[in-house]
């Protein structure tokens, strides 16, 4: 795993941190994946997430505060469990899956997402608010961990199971913000045995930390003040064209 700090380097990791700290410390975590894509651009997946964790993890930190005690503790604790074991499957996967395999997997959940996303706008399909199981939370969890460990991508399977349950837009900030929290710390020993962090991963994360701390800043104010509609637009843009052009760089 290779990377340098050239123009196209920034180019793209800047803004993608930005817009990470923005999506998680504003509007959930469901659209802070696109970061993922973004950097796959430039460098490998695998170095990618590597950049990604520590970052993630700074903007969980300094969104904790915000939305303290605001989420749902109950459904907050159900995924946090089922997620131990989802990370434990993306460790499987990571030690059998080709890298292109990566690109595939990332791109097919961006456009997954967007394609939710259009399904529930149109109103072809409408999940009822309810207050889901126990099994349901749990397997929530299963799916968030593994997304979450190859992709950092746990923030739809959360999205639609915490917005299923008509929680308003704070309370699904808050309990995201927790979830991912647990979920990100779950992820730094795998990751760290499996060599994903190296020092050229840890010196872009030094370079980028104030770009994380900027987007957390906007994304808080941009909660109270922001439609959520105008910022996921921007978000299915993005996702659809990175996630096409991952599953077209993967496959072919």
């Amino acid at each position: 795993m290779t990377m340098h700090f050239d123009p196209d380097f920034l180019i793209f990791a800047i803004p993608a941190v930005i817009f990470a700290g923005i999506s998680k410390g504003g509007f959930g975590s469901g659209a802070a994946f696109a970061s993922a894509p973004l950097l796959v651009m430039v460098v490998d997946p695998i170095t990618a997430i590597g950049v990604m964790l520590p970052l993630l993890m700074l903007i969980d930190v300094c969104t904790l505060k915000p939305f303290w005690r605001r989420w749902d503790f109950e459904a907050s604790k159900l995924v946090i469990l089922g997620a131990l074991p989802g990370v434990a499957l993306g460790v499987l996967f990571y030690r059998i899956a080709p890298v292109d395999m990566f690109r595939v997997l990332i791109g097919a959940i961006a456009l997954a997402f967007v394609v939710w996303q259009l399904i529930q706008k149109w109103g072809i399909y409408q999940v009822k608010p309810k207050r889901f199981g126990s099994s349901v939370g749990l397997g929530t969890g299963v799916a968030a961990g593994f997304t979450s460990f190859v992709s950092h991508a746990g923030g739809p399977p959360v999205a639609v199971y915490l917005l299923g349950m008509g929680f308003d837009k704070t309370r699904y900030q808050a309990s995201s913000v927790l979830i991912f929290w647990a979920i990100n710390l779950f992820k730094v020993v795998p990751y760290t045995l499996l060599g994903i962090f190296t020092i050229e991963t840890l010196l872009a994360d030094l370079v980028l930390a104030p770009f994380a701390l900027l987007g957390v800043f906007i994304g808080v104010k941009a909660h109270w003040r922001i439609p959520e509609p105008v910022f996921m637009t921007i978000t299915y843009i993005l996702l659809a064209i990175t996630g096409s052009k991952l599953l077209w760089d993967g496959m072919f």
